[in-house]
């Protein structure tokens, strides 16, 4: 069985089996199904005020393209199934058949660090996302209140990472390309 069939098979037990365990949103990264439970409200809260900030930025800086939550951005070749709690990508994108987006087309993803399993965005995002070639990755981590922005992917396959990363406190000014974002507007773990 070639890789591409066993990613094809994980794709189709992911869609038919684990609404029926209670799981939306699930993912496929190095031959395993991983479950994801829905975001929690303050996760929620951050992805909206993230999409706030970005989209009027985006629209200007890369007309046609849109900052949205939700869509499914994948790698086949990769055998690489992710949805991350923000993405940009043409919104014509949006319009296709399928469940997934192209990995191919996406400028930024973002994750807003989960108090239950932060190993997921820590280091199974960190390893797929360069690979799939995504030239932006932010983390917004509501447990420390730090924002890590990494960029440049280089190499290929598990030798994949991002050149460059830089760290900024809640509250800084995050600089994404030609974008901007108050990470003051984040909320924190613990209120």
């Amino acid at each position: 069985m070639t890789e591409r069939t066993v990613y094809e098979q994980l794709r189709r037990y992911a869609v038919e089996l684990t609404p029926a365990a209670g799981i939306d949103h699930p993912e496929i990264s190095h031959g395993q199904i991983v479950m994801m439970m829905s975001p929690v409200k303050r996760q929620e809260l951050a992805a909206r005020r993230l999409r706030r900030q970005l989209e009027p930025q985006v629209g200007e800086t890369h007309p046609g393209y849109i900052a949205e939550t939700g869509p499914q951005v994948e790698s086949v070749t990769l055998g690489v199934m992710r949805r991350p709690d923000l993405v940009v990508l043409p919104e014509a994108s949006l319009d296709e058949e399928g469940e997934s987006v192209d990995a191919s087309e996406v400028l930024l993803v973002a994750e807003i660090v989960s108090r239950t399993n932060p190993e997921n965005d820590y280091v199974g995002k960190m390893r797929d996302y360069p690979a799939m070639g995504i030239p932006h990755y932010l983390i917004i981590d509501p447990r420390t209140g730090v924002c890590h922005h990494h960029t440049r992917p280089v190499g290929h396959g598990d030798q994949a990472r991002y050149d460059k990363s830089r760290d900024y406190d809640f509250g800084e000014i995050i600089t994404i390309g030609e974008w901007t974002v108050d990470s003051g507007e984040f909320p924190r773990y613990g209120k």
